[in-house]
């Protein structure tokens, strides 16, 4: 296989997206790729296993006049997320052929990577490879990250999760769970509520389409007001939590999803209350917390292997399915961590 050239279906993006993305914004093509390095050069060839949806990629299907955090994807090239992959050519020391890696590869079957040191080696290939898309991957980081270092969740804090069925959601009420914190989560679904109570011990949880008052009902969930709120998803819900609040409470701001698709953005209302309750609402990016990914991982592994934190996720089986498979994201319609599988080792 070595130096030839195989077929590789991949995912490109068709058109720049404004307000609600369709999964005909994106196309399934298929070209060519070369399995060999460059010769002298310390690239690597990746086959990719199994490539994660995120919500922040609905921003970069957008043509920004203002560079965002992360660059625009490009009209007509390959779509790009983290995944987990085996290496089947190296010309870096680091990393030998065979070995699992995870890191931000192209949503195609094979891809050339430049900077192999962007890459994390995969240490518990005991553990399914697809966790490292999900719960050993960005998405814990991001969850351990916000929680722990932005949160600073003290044991009794009373703490309420947006989009907590979700890929970082659901880490954060069972982090909040092992902290000795009372947890209710908000979903878009009876069968994500239940899941919530029964699979990841959250206190109390409840579907906010059936709200009409979302501020009642967090009066009702929490009587005494909120410690740690993990915003997820912003718009109406931040604007009801923020009068819930406790003095001194911290908001880790994590996402904003009911925003992602507005061609205006919302504003929020009740702002004073952050004066007023003296709160800290503070935004962070997982990329800023990389250099401690391996305690993450050892921590995360640990508790995985002791029963400590379940972790669903949604697979879609085949590339074709990864367009559907990210506007799902933006209607609920997965229950947990949504990941294409590509090829099963």
């Amino acid at each position: 296989m070595a130096g030839q050239e195989v077929a590789n279906k991949r995912v490109v993006l068709k058109r720049y997206v404004t307000g609600f993305p369709g999964a005909d914004d994106m196309e399934v093509v298929t070209g060519t790729a070369r399995v060999a390095v460059p010769p002298g050069s310390t690239a690597m060839v990746l086959k990719n296993l199994y490539v994660s949806c995120d919500p922040y990629m609905r921003g970069r299907m957008t043509k920004h006049e203002r560079p965002s955090y992360v660059p625009d994807f490009v009209v007509g090239e390959v779509l790009e997320n983290f995944g987990v992959c085996k290496v089947i050519a190296s010309g870096h020391q680091d990393f030998k052929v065979g070995d699992l890696v995870w890191g931000m590869t192209g949503w195609e079957e094979y891809t050339l990577i430049h900077n192999p040191e962007s890459f994390f080696k995969i240490k518990h290939p005991e553990l399914p490879l697809s966790y490292y898309t999900g719960v050993l991957g960005m998405p814990g980081l991001t969850a351990w990250a916000g929680f722990f270092d932005v949160g600073k969740p003290k044991k009794g804090d009373y703490v309420f999760v947006s989009a907590a069925s979700g890929a970082v959601g659901q880490l954060v009420g069972q982090f909040a769970k092992l902290t000795g914190c009372y947890v209710v989560g908000s979903a878009g679904s009876d069968e994500k509520v239940n899941l919530l109570k029964t699979k990841f011990g959250f206190d109390e949880a409840f579907n906010y389409k059936k709200e009409q008052d979302l501020d009642a009902a967090l009066r009702r969930y929490f009587p005494e007001g909120i410690d740690i709120y993990f915003e997820n998803v912003g718009g109406s819900t931040l604007e009801a939590v923020l009068p819930n609040m406790r003095i001194h409470g911290r908001i880790p701001t994590c996402g904003m999803i009911s925003q992602y698709n507005l061609e205006e953005p919302e504003g929020v209302h009740n702002l004073f209350e952050i004066i007023a309750k003296r709160l800290r609402m503070e935004g962070f990016m997982v990329f800023d917390y990389y250099g401690q990914y391996h305690k993450f991982e050892q921590e995360m592994a640990g508790y995985l292997k002791a029963g400590k934190i379940a972790y669903v996720e949604d697979i879609a089986e085949g590339l074709e399915k990864a367009p559907e498979a990210l506007i799902g994201l933006f209607t609920g319609r997965n229950v947990g961590k949504q990941l294409v599988a590509i090829a099963r080792e």
